[in-house]
């Protein structure tokens, strides 16, 4: 098997000396036409050669969140499936800043915003939109009284807004620069009266500004009705049946010059709708009520707490000890079972770090389905595994030999590094180069070469396992803080995720 190797690509990129205020649906932004601005000459050819899309999206409910270990999001979802169809990984960045989305996409720093935006006329001055995902409107959202429950109704109705017009002389909060602003000012126009805005943090997602109101930290705010739909379903407080603005295109944006990747792009969204999955991922995350309330009631939800399982301590102490972001390690022990503490795989490991029987009875451990023994066992596995590789210089790579042995054993990873020396290869580097070797003791002209010990080996069972245990450790890092000092810096991990589910 021959792995796919990154080509470097020289991106000749420009900063833009303004700051944008294009955000979602922004009215604002740098107005300099598209003919203003230089040229990223980085399209679908280039992305292909380089096997990488750069994509930017938001950390909330609906795009990009973190669930009982799992990765999730509408967002998310669908940027697998398309990064699956061009056969690239997936890089993704996260802000909630949509002004930091469109600066980022138009200094070439990424290929494509993942976020619902608001297709308007000035943002197209900017940006090239894809085919429209789905539709929605703009809806007020406010908070009914305190004891709304017992009061009767007429007294409940005559308590909130029923159309627009009674926000004259009233104060809307939304986020700075987003098309609710413009839409606010039209509305005043429309009425012919004021409504005062009160502007809010550019970094606020949608989800906590609606939490605002239902907190009563400010009165009323505007939504997307598919997001204002989800939301309220958690907050029954919450009022979202007035209407502000007519049926609006929402879509994903990328760079004008882009012209390959718009055609790649539109006529993909186009086979997903022809489809029922896109719809089944729509209704899994907008419409779904009971799942989201499943989840904003639980401690392993990323947007509401800083958890990844319920074994998190055991995991902060094993990682402790080994000088361990504590978050690879939650990684990895969601690689082996899944936070599933009597999971047995078909060659007979159980628990959550999945132990073999023999190997379980040489650690002292008496119970394989017991969180506290299986962790205890697996950390000290690693430690004695780490201690092998000391001859290894750099700490991330020494870091997947161990994790590469621990799946596969240490005899095999030796035979790799002993094939990868025979062949020219750095023996101390796992990257592109032992683990090229491990996935060639699958074939016999080389598990039956002198050099090697211990024979076949499933090699493309360790290749993916590091890749995906790191790929999961990326998706951590973006939504759960550090919390444990480690020797190695995380910029290194890279931001790659695969286009290939882990789960």
């Amino acid at each position: 098997m021959t792995p796919i190797r990154r080509k470097q690509i020289i991106l000749f990129t420009s900063v833009l000396a303004l700051f944008f205020s294009v955000s979602c649906g922004s009215s604002g932004g740098d107005k300099r036409s598209k003919k203003d601005r230089k040229v990223v000459d980085r399209d679908l050819a280039e992305i292909t050669s380089e096997g990488v899309l750069r994509v930017i999206t938001s950390y909330s409910s609906t795009s990009y969140f973190l669930y009982k270990g799992q990765p999730m999001g509408y967002e998310y979802d669908l940027l697998k499936r398309f990064a699956k169809h061009l056969d690239v990984k997936l890089e993704i960045s996260v802000s909630n800043n949509l002004d930091t989305m469109f600066q980022r996409l138009l200094e070439g720093k990424v290929d494509l915003i993942a976020h619902g935006l608001t297709i308007t006329n000035s943002r197209k001055e900017l940006v090239t939109f894809s085919e429209y995902l789905y539709l929605t409107n703009q809806v007020l959202v406010q908070r009914k009284p305190l004891n709304w429950r017992k009061i009767g109704w007429s007294k409940l109705q005559s308590s909130l807004i029923h159309d627009p017009i009674e926000l004259i002389g009233d104060t809307v909060s939304v986020r700075a620069n987003s098309s609710y602003i413009k839409r606010l000012a039209n509305l005043s126009e429309e009425i012919g009266g004021t409504i005062h805005i009160d502007t809010l943090s550019g970094d606020l997602s949608t989800d906590k500004i609606i939490e605002m109101v239902a907190s009563g930290e400010i009165k009323y705010t505007v939504a997307d009705n598919n997001i204002a739909s989800i939301n309220a379903s958690y907050y029954p407080e919450l009022d979202i049946r007035v209407p502000i603005s007519f049926s609006q295109r929402m879509a994903w944006a990328i760079r004008p010059e882009d012209t390959e990747l718009e055609k790649e792009l539109n006529q993909w969204i186009k086979t997903m709708k022809d489809g029922v999955a896109y719809y089944a991922i729509y209704n899994k995350y907008f419409k779904n009520t009971r799942d989201f309330r499943r989840r904003e009631n639980s401690e392993l939800y990323s947007i509401n707490h800083n958890n990844i399982s319920e074994y998190d301590d055991l995991i902060k102490a094993g990682a402790d000890s080994l000088g361990w972001d504590w978050r690879l390690m939650a990684a990895m022990v969601y690689q082996e079972s899944k936070f599933i503490p009597d999971l047995e795989s078909w060659a007979g490991a159980k628990g959550i770090m999945q132990l073999m029987p023999r190997t379980a009875e040489r650690f002292g451990v008496t119970d394989r389905t017991d969180p506290v023994q299986s962790i205890q066992a697996g950390t000290e596995i690693l430690e004695l595994l780490w201690d092998r590789f000391i001859d290894i210089p750099d700490s991330l790579q020494r870091i997947k030999f161990t994790m590469a042995a621990y799946n596969c054993g240490y005899g095999h990873v030796v035979d790799a590094r002993n094939l990868a020396y025979e062949e020219g290869l750095d023996m101390y580097r796992w990257d592109e180069n032992v683990e090229e070797s491990i996935l060639k003791l699958s074939y016999p002209e080389y598990y039956n070469k002198p050099i090697i010990n211990y024979g076949y080996v499933r090699g493309v069972e360790p290749y993916t396992y590091v890749r995906q245990v790191f790929d999961r450790f990326d998706n951590y890092s973006h939504f759960i803080e550090k919390n444990v000092e480690t020797d190695y810096d995380n910029d290194e991990m890279g931001k790659v995720v695969t286009t290939e589910p882990s789960e």
